[in-house]
């Protein structure tokens, strides 16, 4: 039996566990972990009854784990999985028209070098991705514009000093895990951008082809878990601009407690500061080790004023209050029964659609549409 706060589940989708939820309007979109399924597309007009319109599949050895969508323009990832399949499919971008959700039409295919896209932002123009790219030692980020989407051009890339192999650039990671860019995204004419173990940068990107480092910061390897997300917060809260930075609670450099989520003071974007974090209540009782995936994964995306949706995989959907940045709380929560099969919880993404609903992803199974008070 689900244990809850504030929230109240309005329908389960039974289907295959994902990476990613978006909302579009009334039309759902759901981005897989695993083929053949690849991206699912369902209508939640009555969201008490939501209906699957169409799936999207790929073939053996990579995903599309992640979904955007806006102005009738999906794009999905093209990442390898495992070793499988058939090599030549390739990574990149999916740029399908969804005018008629029940009919996606692939607009065309954006290919990169290497493994291919991991996450994204995209504004309806233009799309923030993080490509493996050739000469270039792991994923970096990169502006893509798609003012026609059928035809994608690169307006700008940006990467930390030493990637870039074929340029001659040192590595000085040798000993070290290799640099990743994970997620960037934009807030004005700045990117913030999650480097997985090589912490978060904030780039200046108002000449996008020529984005510029402002600063850095790398919790590693104190802190052993991978910087997932920078989340910054558009409106000051008291007197401050603040951003949200979910650790994610994987790939630990040594074995350690869970990840939780941090709050930096960025007024000064030079020297980015924490000031406040947050762990859901009883997930770490004494900082002993514990295994993955009980901790922190990711904020949603899109939220409204100071209430924060997360997903925190074991501890499901916890909705928290910054309006205090030094003192965030939490006001509500919704923890989802495992799949069946599965132990525990493992909710990887959350969204929330115009109506305030919020949209869960399990990464085994399965999407809950939750109804809070609190938005």
């Amino acid at each position: 039996m689900a244990r809850t706060k504030n929230t109240k589940q309005l329908a389960h989708i039974d289907c295959p566990g994902g990476g990613q939820v978006w909302v579009d309007g009334t039309t759902l979109y759901i981005g897989h972990m695993r083929q053949p399924t690849g991206t699912t597309i369902v209508d939640v007009a009555d969201p008490a009854r939501p209906k699957i319109l169409t799936k999207v599949e790929l073939p053996a050895g990579w995903h599309s784990h992640k979904v955007r969508v806006a102005n009738d323009i999906m794009i999905v990832n093209h990442e390898r999985q495992g070793t499988d399949g058939v090599a030549e499919f390739g990574g990149g971008l999916g740029i399908y028209d969804v005018s008629k959700p029940a009919e996606p039409k692939l607009i065309t295919k954006w290919r990169t070098h290497g493994k291919g896209v991991h996450r994204y932002d995209f504004d309806g123009r233009y799309a923030y991705i993080s490509p493996t790219a050739e000469g270039y030692i792991g994923n970096i980020a990169m502006i893509l514009d798609l003012k026609d989407p059928a035809k994608p051009e690169e307006v700008g890339r940006w990467w930390i000093p030493g990637q870039w192999k074929a340029g001659g650039e040192d590595y000085p990671w040798d000993n070290w895990t290799p640099p990743r860019c994970h997620h960037p995204l934009r807030v004005g004419d700045r990117l913030y951008v999650s480097y997985w173990h090589h912490g978060f940068y904030i780039l200046d990107i108002s000449d996008m082809s020529k984005p510029k480092a402002i600063s850095g910061v790398n919790t590693s390897p104190t802190f052993p878990h991978p910087t997932h997300t920078c989340l910054a917060i558009p409106e000051p809260l008291k007197g401050r601009k603040v951003m949200v930075v979910a650790d994610e609670d994987v790939a630990k450099l040594w074995p350690a407690a869970p990840a939780f989520t941090w709050i930096y003071d960025i007024t000064n974007e030079h020297l980015p500061i924490p000031i406040s974090t947050f762990q859901v209540e009883g997930v770490d009782p004494d900082g002993a080790p514990q295994p993955p995936m009980r901790g922190c994964h990711q904020p949603s995306e899109r939220f409204k004023g100071t209430i924060i949706p997360f997903a925190w995989f074991a501890k499901g959907l916890r909705i928290l209050d910054i309006a205090d940045p030094f003192a965030p709380k939490e006001i509500a929560f919704f923890e989802p029964d495992p799949p069946e099969g599965f132990e525990l919880a493992s909710s990887n993404d959350v969204t929330m659609d115009s109506r305030g609903l919020l949209y869960l992803i399990d990464r085994q199974r399965g999407v809950d549409i939750v109804e809070t008070s609190v938005l």
